[in-house]
């Protein structure tokens, strides 16, 4: 079972010195991620970028950033932002494809970086930004945000107290049906879209927050024309015989909860998993309750006072979200899109024997049938 952070009651209170970020693309999760670091006091809003100028003055002035970056010529916005001095941080929001590249600039700028999930396309990708983060003495974090708030910390807290016994199994699943758009990210493989890259990392969060690394794991799926996966299937199987099932998918509406099955009764998240606002536990020899947690704006706010903390602290690394955990998911994500055969035009053109992504394609459905 992973660390846990202990919960911080006020994440919005000061915890030293005041920290400039800087942050790079002005999108939906942006805007909710920005609203949630207007709320922490040590949090400057120093500087955002955009390849559009309109885009980032607005977003510059709504958030009272003192600084905005577009994109100028062949020079992108990102890249100005980089170059700012007064930049400490820098969060990436870009679509998955994009945050390789931009998050490896960031770093080689000098810049520490919370990156959006997943923090790359693949596994060799994410070892080349943890390697230049620890080369360089810079802080790198994925934000996986699900990690630190309070619901999912006492959720570990409950499992390693053993009031439900041994954790034996866990399932999970996350889902949705967006409106079919050749041309949205969510369905265009170029971008990284799909059902894999986007929520699996959600119920994988619970899977290895409750039971850690798996020995093996077996996935399925079923791709669109296009090339990306509408629903997949992965089974994380434990040397001491635990398992968990965990399923996602863009083709239906899920419950999305998570449930942790013990030797001595079970736990149950409410919707979303990723952001549960009710706890359920059910001892063998108790009572069922339930516990209810409130959150700081949308819930983003934890993850970045742990960023904050991190910094203030000197730390290049969060010990709750380690750079190497993130390239382990990747790694398990890989073998994930290898046994479906999902391939991203970012992969190499030619498969081989030894090419990890190489495997048998995963059927195709038309979405008209749906």
């Amino acid at each position: 079972m992973l660390p846990a952070p202990v919960s911080t009651v006020a994440p919005s209170l000061a915890t030293g010195r005041p920290i400039r970020w800087g942050v790079v693309a002005t999108g939906s999760i942006a805007l909710r991620v920005v609203e949630d670091l207007a709320l922490l006091e040590d949090a400057v809003l120093h500087a955002v970028s955009s390849r559009s100028e309109a885009s980032a003055r607005t977003f510059a002035e709504k958030f009272g950033f003192a600084a905005s970056y577009s994109d100028v010529g062949s020079t992108p916005g990102y890249e100005r932002l980089l170059a700012d001095p007064a930049v400490d941080v820098v969060y990436i929001a870009t679509p998955h494809a994009q945050h390789h590249a931009v998050a490896l600039a960031a770093l080689n700028a000098g810049k520490h970086v919370l990156c959006e999930k997943p923090i790359a396309m693949d596994a060799v990708q994410a070892r080349e930004l943890a390697d230049l983060a620890r080369d360089r003495g810079l802080f790198l974090m994925e934000a996986v945000w699900t990690r630190f708030l309070p619901s999912f910390c006492r959720a570990l807290e409950i499992l390693r107290s053993g009031e439900i016994g041994e954790p034996r199994w866990l399932r999970a699943d996350l889902g949705f049906v967006p409106a079919y758009d050749p041309e949205a990210r969510i369905w265009d493989p170029a971008a990284g879209g799909g059902a894999l890259l986007d929520l699996a990392v959600y119920p994988l969060t619970w899977a290895l927050g409750v039971f850690g690394e798996p020995c093996s794991l077996l996935a399925s799926g079923v791709l669109t024309p296009e090339g990306v996966d509408l629903q997949n299937s992965l089974t994380l199987n434990y040397d001491d015989g635990a398992h968990a099932q965990l399923i996602t998918s863009i083709g239906a509406e899920c419950p999305s909860v998570v449930t942790v099955g013990g030797t001595e009764g079970w736990l149950r998240s409410s919707a979303p998993l990723f952001n549960p606002a009710e706890l359920i536990i059910q001892p063998r020899s108790g009572t069922l309750r339930t516990e209810e947690f409130e959150v700081l704006g949308h819930g983003f706010s934890y993850e970045l006072r742990e960023v904050t903390r991190c910094l203030q602290a000197g730390l290049t690394e969060s010990p709750f979200m380690t750079p190497e955990e993130s390239v382990g998911t990747m790694e398990l994500l890989d073998e994930a899109r290898r046994q479906m055969g999902l391939r991203y035009p970012s992969d190499p053109q030619t498969p081989t024997a030894a090419d990890p992504l190489a495997g048998t394609p995963a059927p195709h459905i038309a979405l008209r049938a749906l």
